[in-house]
């Protein structure tokens, strides 16, 4: 089954865009921002967002199954609709993100990521499936995507009532196995909102094996 994962925005404002915006600014990320060639907006926001984001890109380049017209992963901006995980922006283009509003009322946001779904949907055979990494539980972006995938649309199950970190975490350890998380549609999805699930087990190292006895020497 061929697969595409849209990846939710991350925020172009707090401490660690304040970071990136310093001009003076001189590690690695902020450094290669500032040059033409940019950085992959997935870097970036997996920067920004931290363990969220970084789980979600992971998994969608672990999981992602695209035609060849396709990529695995999208991220959602706010001024350029769905954008390829691995399309550089540099530091300019990163302001302009944050002049525009994540809100469907604002044009300038609702209207390419509108017509980018219509193009990837074109681009997507006809049994391919679109997974939704982020709240489903927002109409920042799940109505627009839903005009254009409709049934298609699905969306991590265990998502349901987890918090970012918990999100994050949940999608590392799914690399880490191997064993792809359950989807079910957003269409037919009763409610946006479920009962917080239990936490997740804190990961525990690998037992020390037992010290051998040591043998007392006879005299």
């Amino acid at each position: 089954m061929q697969r595409v994962l849209i990846l939710s925005p991350a925020r172009t404002s707090g401490k660690r865009a304040a970071l990136v915006f310093n001009v003076r600014a001189e590690f690695d990320l902020a450094v290669r921002l500032r040059q033409p060639q940019g950085v992959a907006i997935g870097e970036v926001f997996s920067f920004l967002s931290g363990l969220y984001f970084r789980g979600k890109l992971a998994y969608a380049n672990f999981f992602g199954r695209p035609p060849s017209s396709a990529a695995p992963a999208y991220v959602i901006s706010s001024d350029a609709g769905l954008m390829p995980s691995d399309e550089r922006v540099t530091l300019e283009r990163l302001r302009a993100f944050g002049q525009v509003p994540i809100d469907p009322l604002e044009p300038l946001y609702s209207e390419p990521l509108r017509q980018s779904a219509q193009k990837l949907r074109a681009a997507l055979g006809a049994e391919a499936e679109v997974v939704l990494l982020g709240s489903i539980a927002t109409n920042k972006y799940v109505d627009l995507l839903l005009e254009q995938f409709g049934e298609k649309l699905l969306y991590p199950k265990e998502f349901v009532g987890r918090g970012d970190m918990s999100r994050g975490g949940l999608l590392l350890r799914a690399v880490e196995s191997g064993q792809e998380l359950e989807y079910l549609s957003i269409s037919a999805a009763a409610a946006r909102r479920g009962k917080r699930p239990a936490k997740l087990e804190p990961k525990r190292p690998a037992p020390r094996p037992a010290p051998r006895a040591l043998k007392r020497r006879t005299l």
